[in-house]
């Protein structure tokens, strides 16, 4: 291996582990990006839904097939700690794709940065044993509120 492809293969994985590292906080400063000191709210488009790129499409289905996965053991009680924190980090994963990746019109992206705010804020929750159910709960209200508000023919919504 020369020292080119030595330092690309470095730089590659370095950039892989901060973006792992930052997903949280890129989503929350995403989100807080569009938040001018008033409280947001989801809205449709003119009474449609907002347009999605593959790059949304793609991080938002893999959040939601990974949480129809575990649901039957969350309603049971019965996912381990680890289990949850194991999901936690992907879905970061995922808003991290998203925020990277998505070229959304101004409108639509400050009305996804709003869905994106409930995701983190309920990673962040799963992480903490004494605050998974709340966690949950923001996860998956952040799973329909996507099928409500954005018009993504491969998404299909948990109920």
């Amino acid at each position: 291996m020369n020292i080119k492809s030595t330092l690309t293969t470095f730089a590659a994985v370095t950039g892989i582990v901060l973006s792992m590292m930052t997903a949280p906080a890129l989503a929350t400063q995403a989100a807080s990006d569009h938040d001018h000191g008033h409280a947001a709210e989801l809205k449709l488009n003119n009474g449609t839904k907002w347009a999605v790129d593959a790059p949304l499409s793609r991080a938002m289905n893999n959040i939601r097939n990974a949480m129809a996965k575990e649901t039957p053991a969350i309603h049971a009680n019965e996912l381990a700690e680890g289990k949850y924190l194991a999901l936690a980090d992907g879905i970061n994963n995922d808003i991290t794709y998203m925020v990277q990746n998505c070229k959304l019109e101004p409108e639509a992206d400050a009305q996804l940065h709003l869905i994106i705010a409930d995701l983190a804020e309920g990673t962040t929750a799963m992480k903490n044993k004494n605050s998974v159910q709340h966690g949950v709960e923001k996860v998956m209200g952040a799973i329909e509120k996507y099928a409500t508000y954005f018009d993504d023919p491969d998404f299909k919504p948990l109920n």
